[in-house]
């Protein structure tokens, strides 16, 4: 595969999951609080509704990278992980430089 495919797959990778993270956190400390704290459960539900996209947009590009950079599994895991962590994807991201 050419390098400039290759270089966009791990852009995109990258995009997502600050996407993702700041999707995560908006849940958490936006939408969460209008639920509970508000009486507001529509917020939960488009934010809710927009992260869970986000959300399998990330998986299914770790696995494209994954496969495309012959990640080793240590790493796999551990982009798998950070999307279940509050800032997990801006952390994880710092282990993709190796790979451009």
């Amino acid at each position: 595969m050419p390098a400039l495919m290759q270089t966009e797959s791990l852009q995109r990778l990258r995009w997502v999951g600050r996407l993702e993270a700041i999707s995560f956190l908006l849940l958490l400390g936006v939408a969460m609080p209008l639920k509970y704290l508000m009486d507001m459960p529509v917020a939960t539900k488009v934010a809710g509704w927009g992260h869970g996209v986000l959300f399998m947009l990330y998986i299914v590009l770790v696995l494209q990278a994954a496969v495309e950079y012959r990640f080793k599994r240590t790493l796999t895991a551990g982009l798998f992980i950070a999307a279940f962590v509050p800032f997990g994807p801006f952390v994880a991201e710092r282990h993709l430089n190796d790979f451009e």
